[in-house]
């Protein structure tokens, strides 16, 4: 007669946990999603339909998204190669650069949106030299580009580091005696190890900078029509006590934001799939 041993676990039983579990993201995430969408529901289609495709609506649809979109590829890009740096090479202030890279996460965003609109106004350290090229950052869709990139490059940069921490150097050792060059190694090598935490980090660093406001509103200029992102247009919205159109505006950002972050781990899914199975 054989017994089997259960090895003990740190944590209380499953059923426990997992109640936890269920409480906690009921409570934080799903009560609050759901007010939302009950709160949207008072609204006859007709009404719900005509304030969230209002010619300014749709602009701050695409300038938040657009911007948010570009954002996360320039982060996608020179956070990965400023995770490279930080992992592959050693030099004097390695350490206060990687501090660096967490400074968007513990400035408030305020702070971050008046610092960003400082700096780049046609008098500031960078403004005064883009200012005689033709080139406006302050208070234009430039400059909400710059505030998104700026908030959203940890998330790439902490999400693509561990993974090159882990990437063996003796592969692509062995890639190299096998005959390949530099760009050989990098793109069957190093890419396809890279590419599922990439995406997670272009993900993170994209919902990040779609719900992004504090700052935003300091460099963006709030023009409607041309420098307006849609969470200032539900607080505009909630100023005037509209909480039916503020909560309308919010569900449809809510339901782009699900479906391309869907698309992303989908693709995600798919690349790690299919690298599993070369």
């Amino acid at each position: 007669m054989s017994f089997i041993l259960k090895q003990p676990s740190v944590l209380p039983g499953f059923a426990l946990t997992l109640g936890f579990t269920l409480f906690y993201l009921g409570v934080i995430v799903l009560i609050p999603l759901s007010g939302l969408f009950v709160k949207t529901s008072t609204l006859p289609w007709e009404q719900f339909w005509g304030i969230t495709t209002t010619p300014r609506a749709i602009a701050s649809y695409q300038l938040t998204f657009g911007a948010s979109f570009v954002g996360a590829i320039i982060n996608g890009l020179f956070g990965s190669i400023i995770a490279w740096v930080l992992v592959r090479y050693q030099f004097p202030g390695r350490s206060a650069i990687d501090a660096l890279v967490d400074l968007p996460f513990a400035l408030p965003t305020a702070v971050s949106g008046i610092t960003l609109a400082a700096i780049y106004s046609s008098n500031g350290w960078i403004g005064r030299f883009l200012e005689p090229l033709g080139i406006k950052v302050a208070f234009t869709p430039l400059g909400i580009l710059v505030a998104l990139t700026f908030i959203g490059l940890p998330f790439v940069v902490r999400t693509v580091q561990p993974v090159l921490q882990d990437l063996d150097k003796e592969v692509e050792e062995a890639a190299a005696t096998l005959g390949a060059n530099r760009w050989q190694t990098f793109r069957a090598v190093i890419v396809p190890e890279l590419w599922p935490a990439l995406l997670t980090g272009i993900a993170m660093a994209f919902a990040r900078s779609v719900g992004e406001y504090g700052s935003v509103i300091f460099i963006a200029g709030n023009m409607p029509l041309k420098s307006e992102i849609t969470p200032l247009l539900i607080m505009t919205k909630l100023e005037q006590y509209d909480y039916a159109g503020a909560t309308a505006l919010g569900v449809v950002m809510l339901v782009v934001s699900f479906v391309l972050a869907l698309a992303i781990n989908l693709l995600q899914w798919w690349s790690s799939t299919r690298h599993m199975n070369q």
